[in-house]
């Protein structure tokens, strides 16, 4: 365990063993090893036990990490004039998922109320029964005339028109951990190596990071791909040898799910990353896996599971072409700063006096660290993916940086 990280309390404690004994037998039930995006899907979504299925607080300064919805009013009210411009060319709906607290869902409600630019509906597809009762509550208090546009889901729709947001659910979804190793040769390895077990000792093959019990807390096991899809989309990408990072087979399910459903309108995608130059760089040969606790941020996903946050980098490159596969059209990619910018977030400050200071100054730093390029501004990014829409969204206007995915 890191030793500089806060100590949980006894009944926290309590309740990550009982992950940890969960963990434990599917790994039992599944030979002894798992991808370690099992071990991550269990981390963060066990029924009752995962990270974000469970009852602790994860937002704001009393949970783990501060999402930009959480940080400043100024992100949502801003994010609903992307969503009212797109709703305009579709239909009058908003889909958001993952609606963490509910605070960007409140925000954005409230500043299409006043832009006059309503939802007839606005769903949230949550997976967590928790975080479900704490968006009702919120939206309760701040925005109770406005409850019955607000209905929530357990699937996508069947068929869906108007706009989609999704803020930092990309880098929450599972990812497969892969090591391209010394002198390998992927021509060798085919998609039934576990029926080979020479061929898991051959030290030229691609392999899979996993997950195996060892004597007082899970340790790392490499194994020879077997899966496919997995061993297809590792051997495209081109890094040197000793070369450990992500594959996100989920984020890629999860953009053709959305584009089967979308008729007409678009998807926005906030989270940090970068386009696949940069995600696959060589400098970058331990990956981007990172954990938040109590916020703090270090890279040992075996500490407390359950009670820590798992995430990784999103490759930008892979969104744009499997949703463009999937029978989108890439409409914009640029940095959140740019968005924010080309969306009007300055003009919104002009709403509040610089000579009430009380108000303007939290204000003022707010915005800083939503378009600083030391802060948010430059490492989170923004993708729109959409269907019959002819004219360019206004968060994409200037500052385009599709020539880096």
């Amino acid at each position: 365990m890191p030793t500089t990280l806060p100590t949980p309390s006894p009944e926290a404690a309590q309740h990550s063993a009982n992950l940890c004994e969960l963990i434990r037998r599917d790994i039992a039930a599944h030979g002894g090893w798992i991808p370690f995006a099992r071990y991550m899907e269990l981390a963060l979504y066990a029924p009752g036990l995962g990270y974000y299925t469970a009852g602790a607080h994860k937002f704001g300064a009393a949970g783990d990490f501060v999402t930009a919805p959480e940080l400043s009013p100024l992100f949502g009210h801003t994010l609903a004039r992307q969503a009212a411009e797109i709703m305009a060319a579709s239909a009058p709906h908003l889909l958001e998922l993952g609606a963490g607290s509910g605070k960007l869902a409140a925000d954005m409600l409230g500043e299409l109320e006043r832009l006059g630019s309503l939802p007839d509906s606005y769903a949230i597809l949550e997976v967590s029964a928790d975080l479900r009762a704490r968006q009702q509550a919120l939206l309760q208090e701040r925005l109770p005339h406005l409850l019955q546009r607000v209905h929530w889901l357990d699937a996508l729709p069947e068929k869906f028109s108007g706009a989609i947001v999704a803020n930092e659910v990309l880098d929450a979804l599972p990812v497969h951990l892969v090591h391209w190793r010394v002198g390998r040769d992927s021509s060798r390895q085919s998609c039934d190596v576990r029926m080979n077990p020479d061929l898991q000792n051959h030290g030229g093959a691609i392999y899979e990071r996993g997950v195996t019990v060892g004597a007082n807390n899970f340790i790392w096991q490499e194994r020879a791909i077997g899966d496919a899809a997995l061993l297809h989309a590792a051997q495209q990408i081109n890094v040197p040898d000793d070369y450990v990072s992500e594959i996100c087979l989920a984020a890629r399910g999860l953009v053709n799910s959305l584009a089967n459903s979308l008729e007409k309108g678009a998807l926005l995608f906030i989270d940090y990353g970068f386009g696949a130059r940069e995600f696959y760089h060589p400098q970058r040969s331990n990956g981007t896996l990172m954990c938040h606790y109590r916020h703090h941020a270090h890279d040992d996903p075996f500490y407390l599971p359950g009670l820590q946050d798992i995430t990784a980098h999103v490759n930008f490159t892979d969104i744009a072409e499997c949703g463009i596969d999937a029978g989108l059209e890439l409409l914009g990619y640029t940095s959140q700063a740019h968005f924010l910018i080309n969306c009007g977030i300055t003009d919104l400050m002009k709403d509040t006096s610089p000579e009430n200071l009380r108000a303007y100054l939290p204000l003022s730093a707010q915005l800083q660290k939503l378009t600083s390029p030391a802060e948010m501004g430059e490492l989170f990014k923004v993708i729109a993916l959409g269907k019959g829409i002819e004219q360019i969204l206004a968060g994409f206007s200037s500052g385009d940086m599709s020539r880096h995915l």
